[in-house]
């Protein structure tokens, strides 16, 4: 089970049957979105000592939801985000599962 907030929520489950008969769930692959498309919030600044989830925290309100930033900024790497200050990060308006926004 995911949180509905989960970056996994909207992702396709699937079964695989092991040579023995066993049923496992698993989800599929996450696609990263393209950033450029997510609709946008916000742009800030990276501080000094800056992390990502106290970053997210500043402008969403809640850290867990980092994954969206990284999202909106095309990162394979999402600690490489904040290792640079005064970088400008995009911060997407957060989407309920489904594509609504909140």
């Amino acid at each position: 089970m995911f949180d509905p907030d989960s970056r996994y929520a909207d992702v396709e489950e699937a079964v695989m049957v092991t040579a023995d008969g066993r049923e496992v769930s698993y989800k599929r692959r996450r696609f990263l979105p393209q950033g450029a498309s997510q609709p946008l919030l916000a742009e800030v600044k990276v501080r000094e000592g800056d992390r990502l989830d106290l970053l997210t925290y500043r402008t969403l309100g809640d850290a867990t939801q980092w994954w969206r930033v990284a999202d909106a900024n095309d990162a394979m790497h999402p600690q490489d985000l904040t290792a640079e200050p005064g970088r400008t990060l995009r911060v997407p308006v957060p989407q309920l599962p489904g594509g609504f926004g909140r």
